[in-house]
Parts: structure tokens; C-alpha cells; sequence
């Protein structure tokens, strides 16, 4: 047995069109790279998509390679992540099902115990690939941890008891395998997973890892990460993106590199805006001394990231002139250039600045401070006070990721104004 498995493909990301355009080919390449390969299958462990209601043309690219994947009776197994799952329960992954592209395989049921409506548990359902036997089930993605209530109801022993090779496809932390630099990240423990299955494929965390962890019952635990770094930091940390192929019990990492990363960081302190200036121009002669001594590529078709940090001795930071250094590495053959300057002090003005780049981590912590201070009568009748401060983040969640969805491609404004409305009324039950 032979598949692939891909997640956090993130279809559209990037506001920048030449970034957008990089992580969109990533998408291509890496379903190329599987064709190639022959794989009896492909699974997308969740956000397929950077948004629940993406572009005509970021779906016209899914819809194409999956065309080409099913000319080569190649199925897809995907299931929503974190990113595609619209709070009204619709996601893209239904409509490519409906049109015969994929297969959504997070289906179930919920089995209802009429003396005490909290015991009703989740009974998943199996889909049974037909050229080889798998059988795959998973569970979807929601931000914030918003899925824990799926994975506290699953009916685990059924699972379990099936016979056969078992793939289980999740879109969420877990907390075993969670980076030191994440550590601040949702998570749930790995027991939240039925045990005795052959693989576990997982999307949402942006690593790519695989463990075995045979003797508490879960082998093969993969996170690919994603096709393409998602932020400045990705590209620092990751510098490319890649999936997963298992082959017969071997799983081989696939790389999907478009180019170059070259990552720049440099402390400015006690430096004047000129002394930095002349810091990254000797940046860019030494990385091109190094490219002609060693024959590498250098800065030739490079994403270049320059991180700027420490306090700068005098002067303005916008005295630095970063669009004639952005003109030599461009000169020099750069593909994309970015900065970060978050970390970037002036003896002048003291900026306060956040690290946009996590913006789910930044929503969290602002929601996690804030819980208990407004006394609100909808939460008072809530039990004690964990159970009210934990509806009280779970309601402010979910309206956050209403009110953060985009006006969809064509949609009136009068029609999307009605859509929030009403799911605003339902996530606060009015």
C-alpha cells in the first residue's frame, strides 16, 4: 500500500501576489509529485484552503489538479481544517465532494442515551478505499480547540474493535508533540485519539514530524506540516514545504522546494540607521563572495527575509533606507523580498509592537485575560464559574471566527451582512 498525505495546503494564503503564486504552484507540485509516484491514494489532512470562502481561481487550482488526480483513479481523503470549516457548518470540502473530486471522510452519528443527554457519544463511520482496503475516518478542525467537544463524545471503542489497516485523519495540536516554540498553542492529549490504528495523519500544526508511540497504542503519528511556509517566521524556521509518503510501512519525506531561502538577521544595536544600512550591503557581497567561491545559488531567484532587532544607537528606524537595500538584493537576483522590524528599537521612541504573525495566538491570549471581567446574564446561569468562563471563550471564539469571515467572491453585501447576522444569532442563541 502506497499514499500520500498532504495538510495545510492553504490554497490563497499570502496577501503578496508573488508569495501567493509560490504557495499556490507548492499545491501543484506536491499532487505532480504524487501522480508521479503512484500512490493508490492522496489524504488532506485539513485546511485545503486559507479560508472558508476562498477566490474563483484558488478553487479552480484545487479543482484542476483533482481532476488530474482522478484521471489517474488516484481518490482523495480530506477532511476541514481550522482555516476552511465555516462556522455555519458549510465548507469548500463538501462542494468538491458533490462534484466527484474527493471524499470528506469525517462522517458520523450521533448516538443518543435518552436518560442522560451528556453520555450521547459520536459513532464515527469508516470510508473503505476500494483499491486497497483501507479504511479511513477522521474528525474535522475548528480554531481555538473548538473540536475538543467531538473528541470528548467519540465512541472510541468502536473504532478500536474494527479489524483491517486503519488510517484516523485529525486537524489539531497534540500536546506530545508539540515544539517548545508552540508550547502556548491549543493542544489535546494524544489519548483523545482512538488507539490500534496503522497511521494517524495530521494537519494544523505547522511541523513536520512523524513518531511512533507503538507501546501506548498509536503508531505512525505524522504531521507533514505545510506545502509552503504560511508567515515571516515559517520561512525562517521551515525555509520550504513537503508531505509524507507511506510505502508499505516506510514513510519518506517529500520535499517541495520553488526556491531559495535566504534568512538575514542582524542585531542593530548601538548601530545609526547608516552603520545598519552598510551592515546588510555587506550581507549581500558576502552572500555573493560565497555563491561564486562554493557554486551555490546564492541570492539568484531567493525569498529573502532581513530580521532587524535591537536598539539602534541614534536616529529614526525610518531613516533606514530599506527600499534602496531591498533595490540591491532584487539587483542581485532575490525573487521576494520581506523584513521584520517588530524587534527594532529607537533611543527616541519606544515602540510597543506585536508579533503579528501568530495572530490565533494573540486572539487567545487577549480572550484568556479578558474571561470573567464583564459580567454578562447570559453566562450567570452557567454553573460554577470554570463551566461560565468556559462558554463565556468558547461563545467569544466562534463569534470571532464569524466576524472574521470575508464577503465571499460575487456575494452581495446585503446578503453577507443577513449571513453574519444570523450566524451571530445562533452562536449567541437570540
Amino acid at each position: 500500500m502506497k499514499f500520500a498525505h498532504l495538510a495545510d495546503c492553504h490554497i490563497g494564503a499570502w496577501r503578496d501576489p508573488k508569495l501567493r503564486a509560490v504557495s499556490n504552484k507548492a499545491f501543484e507540485i506536491a499532487i505532480d509529485k504524487c501522480i508521479e509516484e503512484k500512490v493508490d491514494f492522496v489524504l488532506i489532512a485539513g485546511d485545503l484552503f486559507n479560508t472558508s470562502l476562498p477566490s474563483i481561481e484558488s478553487l479552480k487550482i484545487a479543482a484542476t489538479k483533482f481532476r488530474e488526480l482522478k484521471d489517474n483513479d488516484i481518490p482523495v481523503y480530506a477532511i476541514a481544517g481550522s482555516h476552511d470549516f465555516s462556522p455555519s457548518g458549510k465548507t469548500l470540502i463538501d462542494v468538491l465532494e458533490s462534484a466527484g473530486l474527493l471524499v470528506n471522510v469525517a462522517k458520523g452519528r450521533i448516538i443518543e442515551d435518552e436518560s442522560d443527554k451528556s453520555k450521547s457519544r459520536l459513532m464515527l463511520d469508516f470510508t473503505v478505499d476500494k483499491k486497497t482496503g483501507a479504511k479511513i475516518t477522521g474528525l474535522l478542525g475548528k480554531r481555538g480547540m473548538l473540536d475538543r467537544i467531538y473528541y470528548e463524545a467519540l465512541d472510541l471503542a468502536n473504532l478500536e474493535s474494527e479489524s483491517g489497516f486503519k488510517i484516523f485523519m485529525f486537524h489539531t495540536a497534540l500536546t506530545e508533540l508539540k515544539p517548545k516554540d508552540l508550547e502556548k498553542m491549543d493542544s489535546a492529549p494524544i489519548s483523545f485519539l482512538p488507539k490500534r490504528f496503522e497511521y494517524y495523519a495530521g494537519g494544523h500544526v505547522h511541523i513536520a514530524a512523524d513518531v511512533n508511540m507503538e507501546e501506548a497504542g498509536y503508531k505512525n503519528v505524522v504531521y507533514p506540516g505545510p506545502l509552503f511556509p504560511n508567515n515571516f517566521s515559517e520561512i525562517e524556521k521551515l525555509k520550504h514545504g513537503g508531505f509524507y509518503i507511506y510505502d508499505n510501512g516506510l514513510l519518506i519525506f517529500k520535499e517541495v522546494k520553488l526556491h531559495e531561502t535566504v534568512c538575514i538577521e542582524s542585531d542593530c544595536g548601538h548601530k545609526t540607521p547608516q552603520a545598519v544600512e552598510q551592515m546588510l550591503r555587506d550581507s549581500i557581497n558576502g552572500i555573493s563572495k560565497e555563491s561564486e567561491l562554493n557554486k551555490t545559488p546564492g541570492l539568484n531567484n531567493a525569498i529573502v527575509t532581513i530580521r532587524l532587532s535591537g536598539k539602534l544607537e541614534a536616529g529614526k528606524i525610518s531613516e533606514i533606507n530599506l527600499n534602496e537595500i531591498f533595490d540591491l538584493f532584487y539587483n542581485s537576483g532575490a525573487y521576494f523580498v520581506m523584513k521584520n522590524t517588530n524587534a527594532l528599537e529607537t533611543t527616541q521612541l519606544t515602540e510597543i509592537t506585536i508579533d503579528a504573525s501568530k495572530p490565533e495566538e494573540i486572539e487567545e491570549n487577549l480572550v484568556r485575560e479578558h474571561i470573567g471581567k464583564i459580567k454578562v446574564s447570559a453566562f450567570e446561569s452557567s454553573g460554577n464559574e470554570t463551566e461560565r468562563n468556559d462558554k463565556e471563550k468558547r461563545i467569544t471564539q466562534e463569534l470571532l471566527v464569524s466576524l472574521g469571515n470575508e464577503r465571499g467572491e460575487g456575494e452581495k453585501v446585503a446578503d453577507f451582512e443577513n449571513r453574519v447576522r444570523e450566524e451571530v444569532k445562533r452562536i449567541l442563541d437570540i
